[in-house]
């Protein structure tokens, strides 16, 4: 039986009360403290373990390799500073010009599964805490091949576990140069982004080895009742091929070619039916249509965002995408906006698996394609949002030894701790304006 809102709510409150009930209780009775195994940081626990310690000796060994790993990092997440802050300002100036009606949510500016609306929690939670724990296992590998300690490894725990965390030795790694320092913090950026590129190839090879369209043209993911479009059997899940002699094969062929009809007008469609393998060719009186003031055909469909050949194409290699490169990149990142992943229903109905993945069954595979698309798209949004000059993120932290390096070159009789005094207000400064952007995002369209 499905709960209602309220029923829901109230089984939420109540886990949380029961949370913060247990919290309370562990701490009066002593077991939470600095140096225990529960430790509070914030309103959620830090479960902490010294097991694994040994092993982050073992893989930071290599330390010239690592160190050269932490040098591409740092330059990397350098690059995604500036181009996440550059994307803020960019939003924060079309934001000026959208109605308060088309206007991000609070819900929609967390990248949290089952809240933002766009994440799925099951596929986006995996994936958000497989990110979250290779992200700060790089911390303790990168810390360890810096001759920084690691005092303990463990889970954040807030009534669910939301992450994981290497707790590295503040005094060493104050006493750090600020090039290891900046090494280590830019080792969850630099390994977001290598998971992201990891996951996507084998998402690509996946998708691009076993998924096939079942016909090139424009597919259908609503059919309206009681229109033209349901009395000749189209379904949501087709694919129309052509209308009126016109080659449908993408969105804008499929809406000149309705755009030249009239209502009352019976034209010849061709469509490929999913729900029978077969390509069905028949004709439609088209009605009068309700959305244009100019008479036209209607047939009472809502085309997909993308055709079939082109979602294949964005799921598979989007570099190589008609659009050019950059649109390719910029369409795969909004597919979830798009409705278009996970893929699943009506989206999956547009392809026929065969290949060496196709064992897996329709279920099973795409199971395995948008796993790896989340685990990719949740590693690349964590890779930027980490690069954000804001304390207490890792580009908080490069921004302050990014400030006093660049400081330091042109005061160069300051000393490090004055140094460290004005990168530290400078990073201050950048964490205000940085939380002043987003909030302008949702401030802008309501003003």
């Amino acid at each position: 039986m499905s709960l209602s809102l309220p029923e829901t709510i109230g089984i939420i409150l109540a886990v949380i009360a029961a949370y913060f009930g247990a919290v309370i209780y562990l701490q009066r009775t002593g077991r939470i403290g600095p140096e225990k195994a529960l430790t509070l940081f914030g309103p959620a626990l830090m479960l902490k373990t010294t097991h694994g310690r040994a092993w982050l000796d073992r893989t930071g060994r290599f330390r010239r390799f690592w160190s050269v790993v932490g040098d591409v990092g740092v330059l990397l997440a350098g690059l995604a500073m500036v181009i996440i802050v550059v994307l803020l300002i960019w939003e924060g100036i079309l934001v000026t010009q959208i109605p308060a009606s088309a206007s991000l949510s609070p819900s929609e500016a967390l990248g949290i599964p089952g809240i933002n609306p766009i994440i799925p929690l099951g596929y986006g939670l995996v994936a958000l805490i497989v990110g979250i724990v290779l992200h700060e296992l790089a911390h303790g590998i990168l810390a360890r091949s810096q001759q920084v300690g690691v005092k303990s490894l463990g889970i954040l725990w807030f009534v669910i576990p939301v992450g994981a965390f290497v707790e590295q030795d503040e005094a060493e790694m104050t006493q750090a140069s600020r090039r290891r320092r900046t090494r280590i913090a830019a080792a969850g950026v630099l390994a977001n982004f290598v998971l992201a590129v990891f996951f996507f190839a084998l998402m690509a090879g996946a998708v691009g080895s076993t998924v096939h369209t079942n016909a090139n043209g424009v597919g259908i993911a609503v059919v309206e009742p009681n229109t033209p479009a349901a009395n000749i059997s189209l379904a949501a899940g087709d694919i129309v091929l052509s209308i009126n002699g016109t080659r449908t094969t993408t969105n804008t062929a499929f809406e000149n070619a309705l755009a030249n009809t009239t209502p009352g007008e019976v034209v010849p469609i061709t469509y490929y039916q999913a729900s029978t393998g077969r390509t069905v060719s028949t004709t439609a009186t088209l009605a009068k249509s309700p959305y244009y003031t100019k008479p036209r055909g209607f047939l009472g469909v809502g085309p997909s965002y993308l055709t079939p050949n082109e979602l294949l194409q964005e799921l598979s290699f989007p570099v190589g995408s008609q659009f050019g490169p950059l649109a390719g990149f910029v369409l795969w990142i909004d597919l979830p906006l798009a409705q278009l992943e996970p893929v699943a229903g009506v989206s999956a109905s547009f392809f026929h698996l065969s290949g060496p993945l196709a064992a897996l069954g329709v279920g099973g595979f795409w199971i395995l394609a948008n796993l790896l698309f989340w685990l990719a798209w949740m590693n690349l949004l964590l890779g930027l949002s980490n690069a954000l000059p804001l304390i207490p993120l890792d580009g908080g932290l490069l921004f302050r030894d990014f400030a006093a390096g660049l400081i330091g070159r042109v005061k160069r009789g300051w000393d490090s701790a004055r140094l460290d005094d004005v990168a530290g207000r400078l990073t201050v400064l950048s964490s205000v304006i940085i939380v002043a952007l987003i909030a302008w995002l949702f401030v802008a369209p309501r003003i």
